[in-house]
């Protein structure tokens, strides 16, 4: 099927699309990587009367490390953020971009045009849920900063206004001794998660001072199991303590039944992920090398 007919306007600055946004209305929409919204607009699930294209800006692919964190432009791809030596400095981040989907999405994904969506089968708000990170917004205002826990407000709704775009995400380095991991249950490469966990961590020896638990696509926004972080912190991560934890993540997860499982089956996989996410976060916070991939049916 074909998309409905539709005034393209090609953006060269996200100040102008910003304002091209305030100018069209509600029925403008804007193209980044277009992975989630030019499906739906050729299944005309989507019709917008106009299409502001983002890929003509040229300054918003960035990544940098600033003044003890990372800077990524809004339009900067997945594959770009793979392949960063400056982003595998955050490990978990790295996890998530090279396990999006396959490598034709991964380049021409991007991190801004995700995190703008609000899919709650989406990646990338789980992860950055587990550090502290921050989303610009830009408007014909101007630009204000939204923390990262509170831009998700529904499924598919973010906090941004109808002419606010996202500008960048910021993400601020984990201190000494912090190690994450994300990890997603896939039926095959291509589509959403059935589940995923995100779990960063900061141990002293074998005692965990701090931890975030952030669950993926079981919910209508990522969910934090701040139940299940209580199991860990300020306790020796003993395999006890690592299983309580995941039964709690598992009793927080309130997944939909759908082709990708029923509920219970993704709260048990919310269970096996946590487990596994702590491990390989433990072991990256003591200094370890640990390589992660998502688990395929």
């Amino acid at each position: 099927m074909f998309p409905h007919s539709f005034h393209y306007h090609r953006a060269s600055s996200l100040a102008e699309a910003a304002a091209m946004l305030a100018e069209l209305g509600e029925e403008a929409k804007l193209l980044a990587g277009g992975q989630s919204l030019v499906p739906l607009m050729k299944l005309r699930l989507a019709r917008p009367a106009h299409l502001v294209d983002l890929n003509f800006v040229s300054d918003a692919a960035y990544i940098r490390a600033e003044n003890g964190g990372l800077r990524l432009g809004a339009m900067a791809r997945h594959a770009d953020i793979e392949e960063s030596e400056v982003a595998a400095q955050i490990p978990i981040l790295h996890d998530c971009a090279a396990g999006i989907a396959d490598v034709q999405i991964r380049n021409r994904g991007t991190i801004g045009g995700s995190v703008a969506e609000a899919d709650p089968s989406g990646d990338w708000g789980a992860v950055l849920m587990t550090l502290p990170a921050s989303v610009r917004c830009l408007g014909p205002r101007g630009e204000r900063t939204v923390p990262i826990e509170e831009f998700f407000l529904d499924a598919y709704t973010s906090a941004l206004a109808p002419d606010e775009l996202v500008s960048e995400i910021r993400v601020k380095t984990p201190a000494p001794g912090s190690g994450g991991a994300y990890l997603a249950f896939k039926r095959s490469a291509p589509v959403y998660a059935s589940a995923s966990a995100a779990v960063q961590l900061a141990l002293e020896g074998d005692t965990c001072r701090e931890a975030r638990i952030v669950l993926g696509a079981v919910g209508l926004t990522p969910l934090r199991a701040a139940a299940a972080e209580g199991e860990l912190r300020g306790k020796v991560l003993e395999p006890q303590a690592i299983e309580r934890a995941a039964e709690a993540a598992r009793s927080v997860a309130d997944p939909q039944p759908d082709m990708r499982g029923s509920a219970e089956y993704k709260k048990a996989l919310v269970a096996a992920l946590v487990k596994r996410a702590i491990g390989a976060a433990a072991k990256r916070a003591r200094g370890e090398r640990v390589e992660v991939s998502h688990i395929y049916a």
